[in-house]
């Protein structure tokens, strides 16, 4: 895995990137719906601009994100939409100038973030670098969301390693969120970066595996895209069953959109 001083670069530039997308909207513009059920463009830098305050609040205040957890207990199922409804009201430039202002200070602050230290989370406590995984996965997926709603087609970057990597290190979580054993055995993933490079995870003489792009593996952890639409191919049942499950990100079994 990539220090946490490189994840956080790749995060900046992935969130650098989608600013470059939203930045010169009009304000209508941000009133255009995304693939996801119910949010504009709007709701989605106020989902990203939530979850950086959070973080950040990790980070610099744990007991005021005590508070923030205690809160969620409260509505487990919705906070989360809650937040971007809310957020979302704000006029695009203030959306976009607190989002610019709070993700800088976020990248700044996990810099600073001691090697030993866990930071409270949703989850399980976590490091800098899984916390700067985290926000690169989650700036990466919702910036596919706008780039559909816009009608482009980002050119993928390197940049997915990391994302890749969360996804791998899900497998099990994925099966266990579905009420299913993980598989006792590892798989070898190999994976084709946009580079070109390869890109690898467990044992060459694995007897499942998976491989194909790395772009699109990443579109299925993060559930971007539907298995059937991607370069990535399984050998072995439970690999199989893992590409119809698999899920990076946290909370209850997801839908994909």
């Amino acid at each position: 895995m990539a220090s946490a001083e490189q994840i956080v670069d790749d995060l900046r530039a992935e969130s650098d990137a989608l600013d470059g997308l939203v930045g010169a909207l009009p304000d209508d513009g941000w009133d255009r719906a995304t693939p996801a059920p119910g949010w504009t463009i709007a709701h989605q830098i106020a989902h990203l601009l939530w979850t950086d305050e959070v973080a950040l609040t990790s980070i610099t205040d744990e007991p005021g994100f005590s508070d923030v957890l205690a809160a969620a207990a409260q509505n487990p199922a919705g906070f989360v939409d809650d937040a971007a409804d809310e957020l979302a009201t704000l006029a695009p430039e203030e959306l976009l100038a607190r989002w610019r202002a709070t993700r800088a200070a976020l990248h700044d602050a996990l810099r600073s973030v001691p090697a030993d230290r866990k930071l409270l989370w949703f989850g399980p406590p976590m490091s800098a670098a899984s916390m700067a995984t985290a926000r690169l996965m989650e700036t990466w997926a919702h910036g596919l969301d706008v780039a559909d709603a816009l009608g482009v087609t980002p050119a993928p970057t390197d940049r997915l390693r990391s994302i890749a990597h969360i996804g791998v290190r899900t497998r099990n979580f994925a099966f266990t969120i579905h009420g299913l054993t993980p598989p006792a055995e590892e798989f070898h993933v190999k994976l084709v970066a946009p580079s070109g490079d390869s890109w690898s995870w467990g044992p060459e003489d694995a007897a499942q595996r998976v491989t194909g792009s790395a772009a699109d593996f990443c579109a299925l952890v993060t559930q971007r895209r539907p298995p059937a639409a991607l370069d990535v191919v399984a050998e072995g049942p439970d690999a199989k069953r893992w590409l119809r499950i698999a899920q990076a990100f946290a909370g209850p079994p997801g839908v994909g959109r």
